[in-house]
């Protein structure tokens, strides 16, 4: 009776050991160091499920359904960029989606000639394509409250790193570069823009002309003065860029 009892205990410990391996140790089976989720806005569950599968993701589809029901992931499942590396749990892995903790996303911005350009290389970075970038652009209502529209929305997309979520829309994505926008022009700079007869917007575009005019430091000044003095005599500016 004694062996028989032993014999359960080693059992029942061995049963232990191998569902502990199985929740919380190394539950990833591709090669490299990470795997990059891309859960799209409406997918499904199964759908998730048949992504991992399809990419032999996990070691065991089967751990992941037990484990994601257990947690509750089915009826939680949330879009956005995800990434899975090589050393993660079982638990550790329906934890992150169930909880929609993404990688965020990274767009360097440098400069733009057309909203074409602008939102075919955005639209690499984020889910929403070029076209639905496009359509916000060209909505007066879209842009009303950033106070440009389609020909002038490029004055607020200042150069620079900004930081979102895969799944932001273009609403999300305009509002924090107008953020950015607004905290560069600060009251003394508006001032000495409309000492001069502009406002942020056409300052900006203004500063893009000379800029395109030449890459000379020290000539752009003088390039802007030849074309502050125009618009002060209400001249064409006869510009070539």
């Amino acid at each position: 009776m004694k062996k028989f009892f032993l014999g359960m205990v080693l059992v029942l410990l061995v049963v232990c050991v191998f569902i502990g391996w199985r929740v919380f140790g190394p539950a990833t089976a591709f090669s490299g160091d990470n795997y990059f989720l891309y859960i799209r806005t409406g997918m499904t569950y199964e759908q998730v499920v048949n992504t991992l599968e399809k990419d032999t993701v996990l070691r065991s589809p089967a751990a992941f359904r037990f484990m994601a029901a257990r947690m509750h992931y089915p009826e939680n499942v949330r879009e956005g960029k995800y990434e899975i590396r090589k050393d993660m749990s079982l638990l550790s892995i329906v934890r992150m989606l169930h909880n929609g903790r993404q990688v965020p996303v990274k767009i360097v911005i440098t400069k733009f000639r057309t909203t074409q350009g602008f939102a075919g290389a955005v639209s690499k970075k984020l889910e929403c394509d070029s076209a639905t970038i496009a359509s916000f652009i060209h909505n007066g209502d879209s842009l009303r409250k950033f106070g440009v529209d389609s020909n002038t929305f490029l004055a607020i997309v200042r150069p620079n790193t900004y930081t979102y979520f895969w799944n932001t829309t273009p609403s999300v994505l305009f509002q924090k570069m107008y953020t950015a926008y607004k905290a560069w022009w600060t009251p003394e700079r508006i001032q000495a823009a409309q000492a001069r007869g502009l406002t942020p917007v056409t300052a900006t575009i203004l500063a893009s002309i000379v800029e395109e005019e030449t890459k000379a430091q020290a000539d752009k000044g003088k390039i802007a003065s030849v074309y502050l003095n125009r618009i002060a005599k209400k001249m064409k500016l006869g510009a070539d860029p």
